[in-house]
């Protein structure tokens, strides 16, 4: 069994600020602060959250495709948007709804520092061998 692949951040999670909390192919975890990314309105941005969610729906799909000696390619995300972030920071949970053999559904949570709900999505990725 292939030993599973540990989330490195890319340069827009660091410029987010997001941190991981918790990793596996069944759950990640990680926040973000409002602060750095709020929209002209001063709430936190919209496509801060999406992007937050296709982050660890992404990690957790390619954690679960590196058991497999194989990668993950997303190919669907989906998101609502229930309320604003404010300040502080939110954290966003991606829990497996499949890990499939060549897809795999993760359902993204992202609460305020209270527990209100911000966000749900649903990211799917496919899951590939590996190019190079």
């Amino acid at each position: 069994m292939t030993d599973m692949w540990k989330i490195v951040l890319g340069e827009l999670d660091k410029k987010m600020g997001v941190e991981i909390v918790e990793e596996s192919a069944e759950r990640v975890v990680a926040t973000m602060p409002v602060d750095g990314n709020r929209q002209s309105l001063g709430l936190l941005h919209g496509g801060a959250m999406v992007c937050l969610a296709e982050a660890v729906g992404s990690w957790a799909a390619v954690i679960h495709a590196s058991t497999l000696g194989k990668v993950a390619v997303g190919v669907d995300i989906n998101a609502t948007h229930h309320s604003s972030g404010l300040q502080g920071q939110v954290t966003a949970t991606a829990t497996a709804i499949r890990l499939g053999r060549t897809l795999t559904s993760h359902e993204v949570l992202i609460t305020d520092d209270a527990g209100k709900r911000l966000c749900t999505a649903r990211i799917t990725n496919a899951i590939v061998d590996k190019r190079g």
